[in-house]
């Protein structure tokens, strides 16, 4: 299996063992910002690819442009409280503690992950190869609109919308 990582997280895959239980050398995946790697990977790679897991894809195709450069503009003025935002945004609702899967992204990275325009096409292309594409999503999540990414990503994928669930799938507490 080969697995990418998240927006400034490293190690996390741990966090998703459920989603990857048959992990094995065909397998592909990718966190959030991750899956743009994934499925980079996989579209460029003439490898054998059996599965690709798109865990809460960084899905930003219904996002303006304001939103992005906003993004951007908050992330170079105090990139340490926007990590700390983000964090508290990506765990909204539960208590899981990811101190130990950060390490700190650059604004490359935060670009590519907002402006990417995923692509019906691509993951047709994809899926044609003969390789199964499963995404995983959580419907309390404050990172992504999870409801305009699953009715992109259903056209052509195996989606699994995770009722109850923030961007790292994990239970939202409701207090």
């Amino acid at each position: 299996m080969k697995y990418f990582n998240g927006f400034s997280l490293s190690n996390e895959e741990e966090l998703f063992n459920f989603w990857l239980q048959n992990k094995n050398k065909y397998l592909i995946a990718g966190f959030s910002y991750g899956s743009i790697k994934a499925l980079k990977y996989v579209l460029n790679s003439n490898k054998r690819v059996d599965k690709l897991v798109l865990i809460s894809p960084a899905y930003f195709n219904d996002r303006n442009d304001a939103f992005k450069k906003t993004q951007l503009i908050h992330f170079k003025k105090d990139t340490i409280k926007y990590m700390n935002t983000f964090l508290k945004n990506i765990s909204s609702g539960s208590e899981i503690n990811l101190t130990k899967y950060v390490k700190i992204g650059t604004i490359k990275e935060l670009e590519e992950l907002l402006t990417f325009k995923w692509k019906l096409k691509d993951l047709k292309k994809i899926a044609e190869n003969g390789t199964k594409i499963e995404v995983v999503l959580g419907e309390n999540d404050k990172i992504i609109n999870s409801k305009e990414a699953l009715v992109f990503f259903e056209q052509v994928a195996t989606v699994y919308f995770i009722k109850n669930a923030n961007h790292i799938l994990k239970e939202v507490k409701n207090d």
